[in-house]
């Protein structure tokens, strides 16, 4: 079920307004997200943000766009060889290691994957080439310590962040290094001598600055432009500033149409830090929390809204998912002798909810207004379920729309944990007389002998199955269109 994009706004950082979303190229949406530093373990901060943007990416995908996505490795930095030296890793090594267990971390909160994952350390010869380039245009220059952009070459910098130059420069420190023309200059190489990790260059031995990293390889894998350039708002000064300067002044065309940036993420109303003690990783969320329990929180607030990690909140959340891949499962049974008839009245206000979901999401990706959608179509999906006639046509309808929100939104439906029931339901099958062996067969067969004793009103024997049951831990859920159950 495909939408179109005429009506999708973005609120872009640049203009710091909402602006009518236009791909570059017809159905192709190149999306940059500033990637992982990867010296430690991904933290929910990293979750939060990566969380919004495979939003983005999925309701895109939903609407007929081809979105080629690039994520960067930032495999060389500051961090990764201080951290080096404490422990004697070496840095590949420490890299790989790191990023792949993020990967997986990522993978089980179901974001999916970007289509290039590129390095730092892997494209040298082409962060080498745009800083001459830079050079070669006046833009930057090459001192004692390494080569700087020069700001002042740029009329537009600080168009990003709001700020002018004298704020900038206020905000600076000479003192840093005394090479520098200018204190707001910044690193495009770093020059060294014998470090852990460092690459030959025009300039000699150094690695790469922090910010020419993105520039280098939005231009190698999405051209001059991107579509779109994401990530956390505290990157929005000086690591989107300065790309935006360096990539324009190299290439003299826009490097990027929409900045969107995620808000901040607190830990008990506090900065996540480890000298506070409230610093939480992802594998450590992922081990009290459902992966839809932890989108389902962030989704809850819109992904520029600031956000407070809350353990009471991220549970509360987990149980909404729940309901509505209940209230899914209601429909999926619905019984096969129930009579059809049309109802223009529930058709008329699911259509009107269904769409009014696609218009939050159009509306810059306004996740809490679409769960609100969501949710009132489930309201409004289980009450017409209660009816002794339903519509039939529009209940499948209705049932493609919720499975494409819940794609969009990245949940995954969990198969009740039977197996671990095995021993307690081959125990109730032999008492009951039931053939079956699986554990799903010898479950719905025991609900259908209940439902027979309920028919013929022996409800001391229906009683008895659903107390047997819920003393293994199955309850049991009767609803007009069917029978739930959930393993505790």
């Amino acid at each position: 079920m495909a939408y179109s994009l005429i009506n999708m706004k973005i609120y872009n950082s640049l203009s710091n307004k909402p602006e009518e979303f236009i791909p570059s190229s017809n159905g192709k949406v190149k999306m940059y997200v500033c990637g992982l530093t990867p010296y430690d373990s991904a933290h929910i901060g990293h979750a939060r943000t990566y969380v919004a943007f495979d939003v983005v990416k999925r309701f895109l995908i939903k609407n007929g766009q081809n979105v080629f996505h690039i994520q960067n490795i930032t495999d060389v930095e500051d961090k990764i060889i201080k951290r080096c030296k404490e422990t004697g890793a070496d840095p590949k090594t420490l890299t790989i290691d790191v990023h792949d267990e993020a990967l997986a971390l990522f993978d089980r909160l179901n974001i999916l994957r970007a289509d290039t994952y590129p390095k730092v350390t892997e494209h040298i010869p082409q962060i080498i080439s745009f800083i001459e380039r830079l050079i070669s245009k006046g833009s930057a220059y090459e001192t004692a310590t390494g080569v700087y952009f020069d700001v002042s070459k740029f009329p537009g910098y600080g168009k990003l962040s709001g700020q002018n130059m004298d704020e900038i420069k206020a905000g600076s420190r000479k003192a840093v290094d005394e090479t520098k023309e200018d204190p707001a200059d910044f690193a495009l190489w770093k020059k060294t001598e014998g470090e852990i990790i460092e690459f030959d260059s025009p300039w000699g031995k150094g690695r790469p600055g922090w910010h020419i990293e993105c520039s280098a390889l939005a231009l190698k894998y999405a051209g001059e432009t991107l579509d779109i350039h994401g990530g956390a708002r505290d990157l929005i000064f000086p690591h989107h500033e300065n790309e935006i300067a360096q990539s324009e002044a190299a290439n003299g065309k826009q490097f990027c149409r929409y900045w969107m940036h995620t808000g901040f993420l607190t830990v008990h109303g506090e900065k996540m830090s480890k000298s506070l003690g409230n610093f939480v990783t992802l594998r450590q969320s992922l081990d009290m929390f459902s992966p839809n329990a932890i989108r389902m929180f962030f989704l809850q607030a819109h992904y520029r809204s600031p956000v407070d990690y809350d353990e009471e909140a991220i549970e509360a959340a987990g149980e909404s998912v729940e309901r509505i891949f209940n209230s899914m499962g209601l429909i999926r049974e619905l019984e096969e002798g129930r009579m059809a008839q049309e109802d223009p009245a529930f058709r008329e206000e699911s259509d009107r909810l269904i769409g009014k979901f696609h218009s939050a999401m159009e509306n810059d990706f306004d996740t809490p207004e679409a769960l609100a959608s969501l949710f009132g179509l489930l309201r409004l999906t289980n009450a017409h379920l209660e009816k002794s006639e339903v519509d039939r046509n529009q209940l499948e309808r209705v049932m493609k729309a919720i499975e494409e929100m819940v794609w969009i939104f990245g949940f995954i439906e969990e198969k009740p944990a039977l197996d671990e029931k095995s021993s307690a339901l081959s125990k109730l099958a032999e008492e009951f007389g039931i053939s079956e062996s699986s554990s799903e067969k010898i479950l719905h067969a025991l609900i259908s002998l209940r439902e027979e004793w309920r028919k013929k009103k022996d409800y001391q024997k229906s009683d008895l199955i659903r107390a047997k049951l819920n003393a293994i831990g199955i309850s049991l859920e009767d609803k007009q269109a069917g029978h739930r159950y959930k393993v505790k």
